[in-house]
């Protein structure tokens, strides 16, 4: 057994200590080597080949000055995984790009500046250009000035690598090493075979981010390798990387070209609990010393400012931001099987969010059980314009074309969503179930589709979005869910809005979805919020002795 499936199997065994994303990563790696006829296999030799060239680094600094720069284990499944996966079709790497988040301390600039070594030197990239780029050229220099000094300490490289001002260059293969600044702009030429993003939560925009992806198409296998710290600017390209990667960790998303590894404390935790700092830092008792942490922390419970940048910077919690919702472990407790022949003729009630026509629309029914009425089945119906199957801006049209490919999403010709196809199922379904009425957004332009509705026979009635209107059916839902009263069925689309939710909070405690605060799509689940708050009025009516259909 290679170090890193020895290390992801002790993770899932419990035997390291480990938050809920790097169980799941580790799970990731063990579910995808036994994965038969796969277009990806894990390559011993090339993670092996991998540590050998890590270990030829030498520390410069510090108590580690000239000692050979060792993996510990966590490092291992990194590096193993990111250079030991490769793709069965050519033998390329699967891997195209790495987000790696960790706390101070446990050696993320160190790691990174080793990572372009090797795409600089071990990778047989002829003419390879490897950059370090941060939010300033001085901020860039910090990673590329660790591999300098690392060349510097070993005579081999010195003999291999010509150092220059922010350039480090082999002759013999035309390839060069040298940081960036945030200034994208200049960026135009570059031919990138490896970029080294060292601390990308300082990022302020995406610039350097997007111009750096669109800069390795040429490339047989470019590696984007970001790490970093948790930030507080949930609005950034860090945040949108992270949430990304989480879902990719979760399977909410499906992405075999990303690697992501997040070192944290988890939901519940207590901060001030030292096994916990434990899961968050890989490297503790190594260079991260377990006193320094008692004592920041000691300072924290003084100085109730502080706790916030503890949280932040030492157990890698985002901060300042709307909070997560819905945990997937509940949710998908509650999957249970949706079958809708089964569903005919059956009582329901229909919440329905008509995004506007470059988005999702999401029409969601919600059915009473006959023998537990708390008990909610629930079908799902989704559209998008069929542009955004295709559209390049759209980061996650590969997974909106497979569900379109397994039926979980409807498209509508062209380039904006016809609304007369959201039009004709609603009426369809009208008549295969018992639609009573359903809910719709009334500060969205719809009134014409809704009265043309309206004209058909049917309910529709406008919902508010703010705290008074939602308020109460997201706690109801929230309440189900615990209860396990909702049965989705596992449809994966309504699963991935699920895990996207952000919620806020009013001075009076009450909370709600937030769109602006989610990192992508909620229309699903806050069309499932208005489905079950027309249900819990019609419920409150029977209770209260008035006949309802």
């Amino acid at each position: 057994m290679s170090e890193v499936t020895t290390y992801a199997q002790e993770v899932v065994d419990g035997k390291v200590p480990a938050c809920q994303h790097v169980k799941r990563a580790c799970k990731r790696h063990l579910r995808d080597l036994q994965a038969d006829g796969w277009e990806f296999y894990f390559d011993e030799q090339a993670a092996d080949y991998a540590f050998k060239f890590f270990s030829f680094l030498r520390h410069f600094k510090g108590e580690w000055r000239g000692v050979p720069f060792e993996l510990e284990p966590w490092q291992k499944f990194i590096i193993g995984c990111v250079f030991g996966w490769k793709r069965t079709e050519d033998d390329t790497r699967r891997f195209r790009t790495a987000y790696v988040e960790v706390p101070r301390k446990n050696g993320k600039s160190t790691l990174a500046a080793a990572v372009g070594l090797y795409l600089f030197i071990a990778d047989h990239e002829p003419g390879a250009e490897i950059y370090s780029a941060a939010t300033s050229r001085d901020q860039a220099k910090i990673t590329h000035d660790i591999a300098t000094q690392m060349v510097k300490a070993s005579s081999n490289l010195r003999k291999l690598i010509k150092v220059f001002r922010n350039n480090l260059a082999i002759e013999n293969t035309a390839s060069k090493y040298e940081p960036l600044s945030a200034d994208y702009n200049t960026m135009d030429g570059l031919n990138v075979h490896g970029a080294i993003i060292d601390e990308l939560h300082a990022h302020r925009s995406r610039g350097v981010w997007d111009v750096l992806d669109t800069a390795t198409g040429s490339r047989r296998e470019p590696l984007i390798f970001a790490i970093t710290t948790a930030g507080t600017n949930q609005e950034g390209i860090c945040y949108e990387q992270r949430e990304y990667a989480t879902q990719v960790l979760s399977g909410s998303v499906q992405d075999a070209s990303l690697f992501a590894y997040i070192a944290t404390i988890d939901e519940g935790d207590d901060w001030q609990d030292e096994e916990a700092w434990e899961k968050a830092n890989p490297n503790i008792k190594k260079s991260v010393k377990l006193d320094d942490l008692r004592r920041k922390a000691k300072r924290a419970r003084q100085v109730p400012g502080l706790v916030n940048p503890f949280l932040n910077k030492h157990l890698n919690v985002w901060t300042q931001q709307a909070d997560r919702w819905l945990s997937l472990d509940v949710w998908d407790k509650n999957a249970g099987i949706i079958d809708e022949e089964k569903l005919r003729g059956r009582k329901c009630y229909g919440g329905l969010d008509l995004a506007s026509n470059l988005d999702l629309t999401a029409w969601v029914l919600v059915f009473p059980r006959d023998e537990d009425p708390e008990v909610l089945d629930v079908l799902c119906r989704f559209w998008c314009p069929e542009s955004r199957l295709h559209d390049s801006q759209n980061k996650y049209r590969a997974q909106y074309q497979s569900w379109a490919r397994q039926g979980f999403l409807q498209t509508t010709p062209g380039e904006a969503t016809d609304y007369s196809f959201i039009k004709a199922q609603i009426i369809k379904d009208a008549e295969t179930f018992r639609l009573v009425e359903y809910n719709f957004d009334r500060y969205f332009q719809a009134h014409q589709l809704n009265q043309e509705i309206e004209e058909e026979g049917l309910t529709p009635i406008a919902m508010g979005q703010g705290f008074q209107s939602m308020a109460t059916p997201s706690k109801e839902l929230e309440r189900r869910l615990l209860r396990q009263k909702i049965r989705h069925g596992g449809n994966p689309v309504l699963r991935w809005m699920a895990d996207n939710v952000a919620v806020r909070q009013d001075p009076a405690g009450n909370l709600k979805p937030d769109k602006s605060s989610s990192q992508a799509k909620i229309d699903g689940i806050v069309a499932l919020i208005m489905a079950i708050d027309r249900a819990m009025r019609r419920e409150e009516k029977q209770n209260a002795g008035i006949f309802v259909l």
